[in-house]
């Protein structure tokens, strides 16, 4: 049997922007990953493989109540996109370009990214993501330096996007995901053997009273409205 997967936005949304980037720079990087502490490590190893892009989860900024019942919430999260270069020439020619067409210079890089991910929903990568379309934000400069004689320089593009997380009823755990199920949003608690608590019945029948005297303590009148049960 198949184990359903588990809904985790902040890595589905990360591999598709990374999907989306491989498929429209083309020949503009070396590579589009998601970042994993390369520009943490020494910068002369970093260099072989740029130009290249990283994509990286950057935290939430922002949650509010979908509605007033507050059983669901609009999550904001900050996604990053992080473009480097390197330039033998000038540091110019690092941020403008050079003749050459691997020569691409880290402005236009930027630019490229940008016009890649602005105002889009990345459906076209993964098509069970339900996201707003992604929001430019801020570009800045993570370092501008000379390495054995080259202009290296590393930007970071950010992005914001908006998804629904549902909230677990006071006191309740996650319920198992049910059978033969692709997947299921609480899948990793069942992954892991945590706690769960059983899945709600159908509902079936609803019970109506009715009170023409507010006061009274026996209803009027009732009545009871049947649901069949979906095949």
């Amino acid at each position: 049997m198949t184990e359903p997967q588990y809904f985790d936005p902040y890595t589905r949304i990360e591999a598709a922007i990374c999907g989306r980037l491989k498929a429209g720079l083309g020949s503009m990087v070396r590579g589009v990953a998601s970042y994993g502490g390369e520009l943490d490590d020494d910068l002369g190893q970093i260099v072989r493989v740029l130009p290249a892009a990283w994509v990286t989860f950057g935290g939430i900024t922002g949650t509010r109540p979908y509605s007033t019942s507050k059983e669901r919430w609009v999550a904001t999260g900050r996604f990053a996109v992080m473009a480097g270069q390197l330039n033998a020439r000038s540091e110019e020619a690092m941020r403008r370009g050079g003749h050459r067409p691997q020569e691409i210079g880290t402005n236009p890089l930027v630019w490229a990214i940008r016009r890649l991910l602005i105002q889009q929903d990345l459906t076209d990568q993964d098509g069970r993501l339900e996201i707003s379309a992604l929001r430019p934000g801020r570009v800045r400069t993570l370092f501008n330096t000379q390495l054995r004689g080259e202009a290296v320089s590393v930007f970071a593009c950010e992005f914001e996007t908006d998804w629904i997380e549902e909230a677990l009823v006071n006191g309740r755990f996650p319920s198992a995901p049910a059978e033969g199920a692709e997947e299921s949003y609480d899948a990793l608690f069942a992954r892991y053997t945590g706690s769960r608590s059983p899945i709600d019945p159908d509902l079936n029948r609803v019970d109506l009273n009715y009170h023409l005297t507010p006061i009274k303590p026996t209803p009027d009148a009732t009545d009871s409205v049947l649901f069949d049960k979906e095949d």
